[in-house]
């Protein structure tokens, strides 16, 4: 691989306005089907194979123009203290708000009146009109929506509290200014670690590149393949990182060839042959993992793997052929100003100056100084790694999963406020209603009231509502305790107990509920088919049992700590204040799964890149102890930049208003604090100094079958693969 890689980073460098035409005019052609495609009307949501979506689907095929999957809102009306919404004045507002609804769109299937619909809270102070759509909230129009939020102004000045909530509101989530910062902040690092403009500007262009690409394309097809808004955020999310993190080791290996005296498009090949090599196992790690949701068996996660796996896929290729191209445009500006004065004063200087410019290279760096305090201290920086990462996962015990909805939004918010003023008027389970789809006649129907009337849990249960046919019926169950508690949970187990198979139980609350069961049903097939499928990579990799097995079992710890952070932070509010999380709650069922596919991946590039240099020195005829130290002298300072670039972009999505992309920027950003700084800066080193030895030992038997992809680039030979030079002895380049 590393000779087939040399070659095309020197023909890269060689033809390299041709390839950076190419990959202006991709980008030129995605951004032209982005911009002239029609606009994604739809983001479905379904979970195959639970009674909740069954249940879905016998509405809809019954019930037909109903709106089963429509967009729906209330609005919700409160009257002064002392005052009830019965009185004739507070009366005439709300009937003309019904009329205003009912005019204001041609998408309403019904606006319920709440005098004639029991949707007056015992008490007189609350009321509320229920609105259906004949479309998903994502095809409403903008008019629709000014209608809804106008209709409810309108009533605000007539001395009624008025808040509107439900999910016609729902829009594209907004990005804040923190991406922004994250990118700046990127740039920062790079700088200091390149010490040149230039240098630091490529690895951020070509990011953008890819990212711009792999964004334009997501966005050209989200009609056709009913792509969710979040989709392109993820994408964006995990491409900037990866695209940054790959092109930084590329042009940190090429600087490094050309401080050996490399010529430039030499130093390019076998920039592109050793590390790009790296690049290469590392993105396939990112995208086994990403493209493994797919067990999940929930499409809209699916769509966002796959969508994320083409972005990674997109960055890897800029990275093997777009980079060496630009840094044949960069020239001798890819180093620093210093660094090019002291190279031209060490020329003039003849070999005296080499040879003190020699001695001064052999001056211990950071990465080397830390490496050799872990070899000394092994145990106490292994213990101080897993039990400090330990204590950080215990709030992972405590971990209670759902799907976000208004009542975790902040309370500047209307659809929060609607929430909080049902809950107050209704009763808490108002807002998380259960409805019951009856597959018979009304015999069965009335039947099925009876039994749930003698159940325990609920506040309200309303009659039986047949369909035209008169073969299937609707029955809305309210719950007393909120939609997310476990009171609420056990009523439907018990409805769907209690029932039988012709009676299915669905709403927000079930479908949340069987989500959360078909996540932690697929966990375990997931780990297996991703740490397995990684395992044998990165056996191939190093070459090694051992090395993969503990990458694997690091990894777990640092993902299980990512979660106690994210449970402490979202659910108990430690903090919560200081990263713009107003209102705690469950952690998104979706949450562990989906760091797990993420994380990994990512997680395994930074185990790459650091440990085939180890790798390469131990072969090389390196004790264990010194090919650590070599491992690090060489790597600790590019991983090290990686990583805080990569938690700097995470954590620019963490402004967002949209609470569940908040909680993926923060849950990925401080999984990759803890697996780059604990896990591979510590424990990695610790565990390898510990086995010695051991830690390469390869089966003879498996080392005769398995391929040999030449990650550290064996096969390139000093005079390098295209000279052809006959008798040229291999000899190994540097990670």
């Amino acid at each position: 691989m590393a000779t087939f890689l040399y070659k095309l980073g020197r023909s890269a460098f060689r033809r390299r306005r041709l390839v950076a035409l190419l990959w202006v005019a991709l980008l030129a052609v995605a951004g032209i089907g982005a911009a002239t495609a029609p606009v994604a009307t739809s983001s479905s949501f379904s979970i195959p194979g639970t009674e909740a979506q069954r249940a879905f689907d016998l509405l809809e095929e019954r019930f037909p123009g109903a709106g089963a999957d429509g967009a729906t809102a209330r609005v919700v009306f409160k009257a002064p203290e002392g005052q009830k919404m019965t009185d004739p004045a507070h009366k005439a507002v709300v009937e003309e708000t019904v009329a205003a609804l009912k005019s204001g769109s041609d998408q309403i299937v019904s606006v319920t009146d709440p005098y004639t619909g029991q949707a007056v809270s015992q008490n007189g102070s609350t009321a509320y009109v229920s609105v259906a759509y004949k479309v998903n909230a994502m095809e409403l129009t903008d008019e629709t929506r000014e209608a809804l939020t106008q209709a409810g102004h309108n009533a605000q000045g007539k001395g009624l509290t008025v808040e509107v909530g439900g999910d016609a509101l729902q829009t594209m989530p907004e990005t804040g200014s923190g991406e922004i910062v994250g990118v700046v902040i990127a740039g920062i690092v790079l700088v200091l670690t390149f010490g040149s403009l230039v240098a630091a500007g490529l690895p951020l262009l070509t990011a953008i590149i890819g990212v711009g690409i792999g964004v334009s394309s997501i966005t050209a097809l989200a009609s056709v393949l009913d792509l969710g808004s979040t989709t392109s955020t993820l994408a964006m999310m995990i491409g900037l990182a990866v695209g940054i993190d790959y092109a930084l080791f590329i042009v940190s290996r090429y600087r490094a060839e050309l401080a050996d005296g490399r010529e430039k498009e030499d130093a390019a090949g076998r920039a592109v042959g050793t590390a790009g090599s790296a690049v290469v196992f590392a993105g396939l790690t990112v995208v086994i993992a990403l493209v493994g949701l797919a067990v999940v068996n929930i499409p809209m996660l699916t769509k966002m793997g796959f969508a994320a796996a083409g972005t990674v896929v997109i960055a890897v290729l800029i990275a093997l052929t777009l980079i060496p191209a630009m840094l044949g445009f960069a020239g001798d500006k890819v180093i620093g100003r210093k660094q090019r004065k002291a190279a031209k004063a060490g020329a003039e200087g003849g070999a005296e100056g080499g040879a003190a410019k020699g001695a001064k290279s052999e001056k211990p760096n950071g990465g080397t100084r830390w490496a050799r305090f872990v070899i000394r201290r092994p145990v106490m920086v292994l213990l101080i790694g897993v039990l400090g990462l330990g204590a950080i996962a215990l709030p992972a015990a405590s971990l209670e999963m759902g799907l976000p909805d208004d009542g975790v939004k902040p309370t500047s918010t209307t659809e929060r406020r609607a929430y909080d003023a049902l809950s107050d008027g209704f009763g808490p389970g108002f807002n998380g209603p259960l409805l019951v789809v009856v597959d018979g006649d009304k015999t069965t129907a009335d039947k099925t009231v009876s039994t749930i009337k003698g159940l325990e849990g609920w506040a309200a249960v309303t009659p039986a509502t047949p369909n035209k046919a008169g073969d299937a019926a609707m029955i809305t169950v309210v719950p007393k305790d909120r939609p997310s508690s476990g009171a609420t949970e056990t009523l439907v187990h018990d409805i769907r107990n209690a029932t039988g198979d012709d009676v299915l139980v669905t709403g927000a609350t079930a479908m949340n509920i069987d989500f959360s069961q078909k996540m932690n049903d697929a966990l375990v097939p997931y780990l297996a088919l991703v740490v397995g499928l990684a395992f044998l990579l990165l056996t191939v990799v190093f070459r090694s049992i051992l090395v993969p097995l503990k990458a694997a079992l690091g990894f777990l710890l640092s993902v299980v700590a990512a979660l106690g952070a994210v449970v402490a932070v979202f659910q108990w509010g430690w903090l919560g204040s200081l990263f713009g999380v107003e209102q705690t709650g469950p952690i998104m069922s979706m949450m562990p799964i989906f760091m797990v596919g993420v994380v990994f991946g990512l997680a395994m590039d930074y185990e790459v890149f650091l440990v085939t240099r180890m790798r390469e020195a131990y072969v090389h005829g390196e004790r264990p102890g010194e090919a650590i130290v070599t491992g690090f002298k060489h790597s600790a300072r590019v991983v090290t930049a990686a990583a805080v670039i990569m938690i700097a972009v995470f954590s620019g999505f963490i402004g967002m208003t949209d609470q569940m992309i908040k909680m993926i920027g923060f849950g990925l950003a401080v999984a990759v604090l803890f697996d780059a700084f604990v896990v591979r800066m510590a424990i990695v080193p610790a565990v390898l100094a510990l086995l010695g030895h051991k830690a390469w030992w390869l089966p003879k038997w498996l080392d005769r079958i398995l391929p040999n992809v030449d990650v550290e680039g064996e096969g390139l030979a000093e005079g390098t693969p295209a000279d052809g030079a006959a008798g040229s002895k291999p000899d190994l380049v540097k990670v």
